[in-house]
């Protein structure tokens, strides 16, 4: 990457890499060094913006406090923060720091991985604003933030509105889509309403497929799972049952 210098890096975090007429960029890279939304085609990024991006980038100071010059000090690392119009960049050594006033316990472990954390907040390890007893990885809770978009919170009290503004202004990115186990193809199926009978016998001459909104041919689901449902007349029940299990 023409921007991060690194050839692998977290596509969590940097996102996918791009080669083509001898350019190469990860996508979250060239948003940060041009801080607008790219054009982009079926191809991905048009050639003309990802080389205005690099050479913007090139000449950009963007860390306010050091004023040192792009590159490799300051990407992926960022702030991201929905106040700072443009974007803002810091490089390691002043990037934004926890207020909070907590220190992890010995044998501290990430809530997300369960292995050992810093014996102190830094970079790399962070803590749950809301409840302070939530210790986790800088790229733990980067992958977390991606999977669970939307629905993403801390995952030991459950608290959002403070807990992602905190990751935001730590530069985490959040992404604003569903959570990815329910995008899921195969964990969709969970979401979908039972909708045929599942007597041994169906006695309905349209197929177990066939619902009524009522009647003999009602389809009743499983009071208990509502994983299975059958007909009123397959399980012989009266017109005014309404629960079946």
């Amino acid at each position: 990457c023409m921007l991060c210098r690194q050839a692998e890096a977290d596509p969590d975090i940097c996102g996918w890499k791009s080669a083509k007429k001898g350019l190469c960029a990860h996508a979250y890279c060239l948003f940060l060094a041009n801080g607008l939304f790219l054009q982009e085609h079926r191809n991905g990024f048009l050639i003309k913006d990802t080389k205005h991006a690099i050479q913007e980038a090139a000449q950009k100071l963007l860390c306010p406090p050091c004023h040192c010059q792009g590159r490799t000090q300051h990407f992926p690392l960022h702030l991201v923060h929905p106040f700072h119009l443009p974007p803002r960049s810091f490089c390691w050594e002043h990037c934004p720091e926890q207020a909070v006033q907590a220190t992890p316990e010995q044998n501290s472990i990430c809530i997300i991985c369960l292995d050992l954390v810093e014996e102190k907040k830094s970079y790399h390890t962070m803590v749950c604003p809301a409840c302070q007893h939530a210790w986790f990885h800088r790229s733990c809770i980067q992958k977390q933030a991606i999977h669970a978009g939307i629905c993403f919170r801390c995952l030991h009290c459950q608290n959002k509105d403070l807990f992602v503004m905190e990751m935001l202004t730590m530069g985490i990115r959040i992404s604003k889509r569903l959570p990815s186990w329910e995008s899921d193809q195969a964990c969709g199926l969970i979401y979908q309403r039972h909708s045929y009978c599942s007597a041994r016998r169906c006695l309905c001459l349209g197929g177990r497929q066939q619902a009524e909104e009522e009647g003999s041919w009602q389809l009743l689901l499983c009071s208990s799972c509502a994983a299975k449902g059958i007909h009123r007349r397959c399980s012989y029940l009266r017109n005014s049952a309404t629960t079946w299990e």
